[in-house]
């Protein structure tokens, strides 16, 4: 579609299609963290990682190619993305019993994207959706008061980290218009190939020797991430950011945190607290009065 503003080819309004695949992305990311705590528990984080990467790798390796101009921006959003987020990720997950706590703490990526596009893009921010940010940051930090959450501390501050480099991988992601998701991806997957890959030889040798022995369970768990999550989820996710800024396609993955809250009490059986409850709303309301504010703005940089 050619483009018909000035935002680098992106097309206004919200439309129906659009819609769709922001709801398909939420349900993916969504139960994805079950796949993801069932993978690095069967296995081990970093080589997890790796064989998520490789399936990547594979699935979209037809798609692989050098893409001139461009490479910079794909080897860095390759790193970022498919290396140090797993990295960040997996190990928040292994060292984490609670894991709806790690889904709310995940909603750090919207006021970490927002910011960082009004720092790099210049994307005008007003009032409203500075309370909605500031509200959103507050309920994460209402975990920390949480006594059932005090073990979880560390797989917290990891989830923290993987949600600012998922916000930059955001903004990388705003350089790559007009270059297929699955090659983006392909690219996502071979650098993370290389990353967790290497760690896991390093960290995680004797995980590494026995794939060879994984599973038909243990694989479904891993393909459901590869395919489920990072080339059709984190595809959609890319392929919103090429038609729409990051302001209005960031506050959308509020949906995924409430599933993943829901699915992960259910199967694993740990029912949220009270104030886990209380700061996954206040959490929940900040990014809600970004989107609506942003939605009723238009959202014009």
């Amino acid at each position: 579609m050619a483009p018909t503003n000035d935002t680098g080819g992106q097309t206004p309004g919200f439309g129906a299609r659009d819609m769709i695949v922001a709801v398909a992305m939420n349900l993916l990311w969504g139960v994805n963290i079950i796949a993801v705590k069932m993978a690095v528990t069967a296995i081990a984080p970093m080589t997890a990682g790796f064989l998520r990467q490789a399936l990547v790798l594979l699935v979209c390796l037809g798609s692989l190619r050098i893409v001139r101009g461009r490479m910079a921006a794909l080897s860095a959003l390759g790193i970022l993305s498919g290396g140090a987020f797993y990295v960040a990720t997996n190990l928040s997950l292994a060292v984490t019993h609670n894991i709806g706590a790690l889904a709310i703490a995940g909603q750090l990526g919207v006021p970490f994207s927002l910011l960082l596009a009004v720092l790099f893009f210049h994307e005008r921010i007003r009032l409203p959706r500075i309370i909605g940010i500031a509200l959103s940051i507050a309920g994460v930090a209402l975990l920390l008061f949480d006594p059932g959450l005090a073990s979880e501390l560390p797989g917290l501050a990891l989830t923290a980290l993987a949600s600012f480099i998922w916000a930059v991988c955001s903004l990388i992601q705003r350089r790559l218009i007009g270059v297929p998701v699955l090659t983006i991806y392909a690219w996502v997957g071979f650098w993370g190939s290389i990353v967790l890959g290497a760690i896991a030889l390093v960290a995680e040798p004797a995980a590494i020797r026995a794939i060879p022995q994984l599973g038909p369970g243990t694989l479904g768990w891993i393909a459901f991430s590869a395919i489920g999550s990072t080339v059709a989820g984190q595809g959609a996710m890319s392929w919103l950011l090429q038609r729409h800024p990051v302001s209005i396609v960031m506050p959308l993955t509020l949906a995924s945190p409430v599933i993943a809250v829901i699915a992960t009490s259910w199967y694993f059986a740990t029912p949220p607290t009270m104030l886990m409850l209380a700061g996954g709303a206040i959490a929940m309301l900040g990014v809600a009065i970004v989107t609506i504010r942003t939605a009723r703005a238009g959202d014009t940089p």
